[in-house]
Formats: structure tokens, sequence, C-alpha cells
């Protein structure tokens, strides 16, 4: 079968569903690929590559014309008009949105697949090009934020004076939200964050930045992973903090998108409160935009100085990188439609994740999907353990104890008792030696002991204890008369304190980073 990749016309876009590295890929799967010309033009992607990778250079009817046809946007009306029945096409399609295209590929006789309707399931993932998009979104959202902002985003300290670091707001942690914050931490900004699930707060804290919570703002999940929209309660007390939090921000980069529309989270009164010179990204513009005052595609300033940016084409200003993941998740897909990997695809239908991206099939409508089946059982309970009598209980324990010690007695007899015979038996120099030995353990666990454990992690407790012992057994060596003895007992000294105090530093250092300025 031939998988066609045709050049993307809507205005602006740069993207390429295929790029060298993934055609390779999709050849190994024994599938011949046409790439119309120019098709990765934009994307810096020229054609000769496409033609070492493995696939030929047509025309837009030849790649339109392909028993399977990918692309990254929708179709328009005249290349629906050039598929020809009976082909699968790969695209994102926005079918909860665009019935009409639905209802004219299904009239086509087109196997549509709608790569952004992939469950959002663990088998899945690969496949999930709105996880892929809103990866690169977020971290150019922060790109975006830095260049409009008209300070630096980390702190710096000069003979010129001192600059506190950019404080940054990111609503929704979700795949955008997490790769928004991981960029403004590493740019050196203080970065607080919100979510409306409480679970993503280690997710966020992990990465450097302050989870803001906001009491009883929860949201729910549906069955097929996408969250649910918020209710009136939990809008009304995420609105509170959303203006406290806004009014202190330097920036805010907003994520929140439901399906395709985004809830309003930034009001026109929030924005008249920010800072003159704030930012507001607002990564939601296609859905219509959290902030009240975004225009989808444009930058506006508003009169007290605040930058909002609703660009819906961040991932199309990288297209390079994007490309190269967006083609990964098709050839992810097409190795799940692949099973014999002889370059026919088989479409199974009785495959979750199939089914839920198949949109159109054999002259039939198929969207909306049945919902996911949830394969996981509920955990059994626990047998309920019949009531204990406490004196019972209180008299169990007594001789649990009771038992130990003299187990511990008993050992300590034998130990003693070895001790002593080894004494008596061995020559008067291993009396010597023992003795250092004892002490050695001794004092070096008194030393080490004596260190806060918060100062290092229980490895380096134990490499330390053991460090101290062998310092403590070298200094009491030190003074031999023995050349060997001597020159022994001062490199064993040098090494065990370089581990000691090296390791001392290191905690230290560590602890540091976790440090925050008041």
């Amino acid at each position: 079968m031939r998988i066609g990749v045709p050049r993307e016309v809507r205005i602006g876009e740069r993207l390429v569903a295929a790029t060298p590295k993934t055609v390779a890929a999709l050849t190994a799967l024994e599938y011949d690929v046409v790439v119309e010309a120019g098709a990765g033009a934009a994307a810096t992607f020229a054609d000769a590559a496409y033609v070492a990778a493995g696939a030929a250079i047509g025309t837009a009817d030849e790649a339109w014309g392909a028993d399977v046809v990918t692309t990254v946007n929708p179709p328009t009306p005249e290349q629906v008009g050039a598929l020809r029945p009976g082909a699968t096409l790969v695209a994102m399609l926005a079918p909860a949105a665009r019935a009409d295209l639905v209802d004219a590929l299904a009239a086509r006789g087109v196997t549509a697949l709608a790569l952004d309707a992939v469950p959002r399931i663990s088998r899945a993932q690969a496949l999930d090009v709105l996880s892929t998009l809103s990866n690169v979104a977020g971290y150019r959202s922060v790109v975006e934020a830095a260049a409009e902002f008209g300070g630096m985003f980390t702190g710096q300290v000069t003979a010129a004076g001192k600059t506190p670091p950019a404080r940054v707001f990111v609503i929704g942690a979700g795949v955008a939200g997490l790769a928004a914050i991981g960029a403004a931490v590493s740019l050196g900004a203080e970065v607080r964050a919100f979510d409306v699930r409480p679970e993503v707060g280690e997710q966020i804290e992990s990465m450097g930045a302050t989870f803001v919570q906001a009491e009883a703002a929860q949201q729910e999940v549906s069955a097929d992973g996408y969250a649910k929209a918020l209710t009136a309660e939990q809008e009304r007390l995420t609105a509170q903090m959303y203006a406290a939090e806004s009014a202190k921000a330097d920036v805010v980069i907003t994520t929140a998108l439901v399906r395709g529309s985004a809830p309003r989270t930034i009001s026109a009164e929030m924005v008249a409160a920010m800072k003159p010179g704030s930012v507001i990204v607002d990564l939601a513009a296609s859905g219509g935009g959290n902030c009240e005052l975004t225009v989808p595609g444009e930058k506006v300033v508003t009169t007290n100085g605040v930058t909002i940016v609703g660009y819906t084409d961040l991932t199309s200003r990288m297209p390079q990188h994007t490309s190269q993941l967006f083609g990964t998740n098709i050839v992810h897909l097409m190795k799940l439609l692949t099973p014999g990997k002889d370059g026919n695809l088989v479409l199974n239908l009785d495959d979750e994740v199939q089914r839920g991206m198949t949109v159109a099939h054999a002259g039939a409508v198929m969207w909306p999907p049945p919902p996911i089946k949830v394969s996981a059982a509920p955990a059994a309970a626990a047998p309920v353990a019949p009531p204990v009598d406490p004196a019972e209980k209180a008299r169990l324990e007594a001789a649990a104890a009771a038992q130990r010690s003299r187990r511990r007695l008993v050992w300590s007899s034998v130990a003693a008792v070895l001790v002593v015979l080894a004494i008596t038996l061995s020559p008067a120099s291993f009396v010597g030696y023992f003795t250092v030995f004892v002490l050695a353990v001794v004092v070096g666990f008194y030393v080490i002991s004596g260190v806060s454990h918060s100062l290092h992690t229980p490895l380096m407790a134990q490499t330390n204890a053991i460090s101290g012992i062998i310092l403590v057994g070298a200094l009491l060596q030190i003074g031999s008369s023995d050349i060997w003895v001597l020159a022994m007992s001062f490199v064993a000294a040098t090494i065990a304190s370089i581990n000691i105090f090296g390791g001392f530093l290191v905690s230290y250092r560590m602890l540091g980073m976790f440090k925050k300025e008041a």
C-alpha cells in the first residue's frame, strides 16, 4: 500500500505529517511513501532528504490519491474530493466540532482516523498527538512570554545592583502546563502553578514550582481520560485565587482547554488589576481563550499595559521538532495498524484504541465512539479483624518483649564468650589490634551519629560511618615505628577525610538547591 503525505495548505502552517526520519520508519513497515513536492520545505526538510529516506516525490493529486493519506490539519472540501473511495485518512479532524466533515468523509467512503480523538489510556500514549502538540506549545509559550516581558526571568546579582526573578503563574498542570513550568523554572523564574486536580501537586513541586491550592475546587475526569468542565461552585472558588495570583504575577500562562472549549479563567477585571508590563500567554486561544480579552491569533496590549498573546500557531513556530514528534506518533499508529509489518493496513474495530479514533468507515459515521471499558476491578475489601481485648493485647506484647530480651541476652552471652576465647587463645599482638578496632568502631559511631540525618542520605550515612571508623583507626596507628604501617595509616586517614568532609559539602550544596528566598 502507498502512504501519501500532502503539503499543508492552511495559511501560516509550517508543519508536515512526515519527516525523512519517520518516512524511513514507514518504509521499514513495507509501505511505499509519496511526498508532495515542497511538503517539508517550511519545516526545513528538503525533497532530496525524503528521497534519501526512501520516499518518492510527487504531485498533490498523487499524494491525495494514495491508499493512506496522512496530514496535520483537516482536509478542505476540495481535498476530500481528491480522496479515492476506500482510502484511509489519518489527520486531526476535530470530529466533535466538525460533523459536516465527518459526514463528507463517510459519504466519500473514506475510513477516517482522527488523531485528536485518541483515547486517554496508557496503551495509546504513543499515538497521542494532542500531548505532543501541547508539550511543544507549553514550551513555546514561555519563549513568547520571555520575548514580550520587559525583564529577565532569572534574578541577577551584579555590581550595579540586584534584580528579582520574574514571577510566573501557570494555570493548568496538564502536558502543556508542565512543559511551561519546566521551561520557566529552567530560565530561573519563580513559578507558581494551579490545577483543579490535587493529585498533580507532586508533579508541580517536583519540577521546582509551588503548587497553589484552592479549597474544595476538585475536578472530575471522565471515563476516556479527558477532564470534565468545572462546576459553578468550582469556578467561583478558583476565580478568587486567580485574581490574587494574577495581580502578583509578571507572566500568566493559561492552558485550560476542555474538549476544544476554553473555560473563562481570567476576567477583564483581573487583567485591569495586573501590573503594567506583565504578560498573559493564552494557550487556549484556539478554543476562544481563557482570558476574556484574548483575541485568537493576535497579540493585544490593554490600556493598563498588559500584553495578551493569543497566538494559535505556537507549534508551527517550532516546525522541525514538532513535525518530527508528530510524525513519530503516526509511525506508532501505523505499527499498530500493520500487525504483519507487510505494508498492509488492517483496521481492527474490536481494539478500543482503533475504534476510538475511527470517525468514519465503510460509508458510515462512527462518531462518537462507545465508552471505554474500564478493566480494572475494584480492590477486594480487607477482612475485618475481630476485636482484641486490651488486657490480652498487653499480655501478648509483654510476652513478646520478654522473649526478645531473652534472645538478646543469649546472643550477647555467646558473643562475649567467643570474644574472651579469641583474646585468650590469640597472640599478644592480636589483643592490641583488636583493642584499636573496638575503639575505632565506638568512636567512629559516635562521631557520625552526632550529625543530623537531614545532612546526608542513608547511603552516605553508611559510607561516612565506615570512613569514620577508618579515620579513627588510622589516627591510632599513625605513630607506628613500622614505615609500612605509617604509610598505610597516612593514606587511610587522607582518603577517609576526603570522603567524610566531601560528603558533607555535597549534602550542604544539595540542600541549598531547595532553599527559596523569602
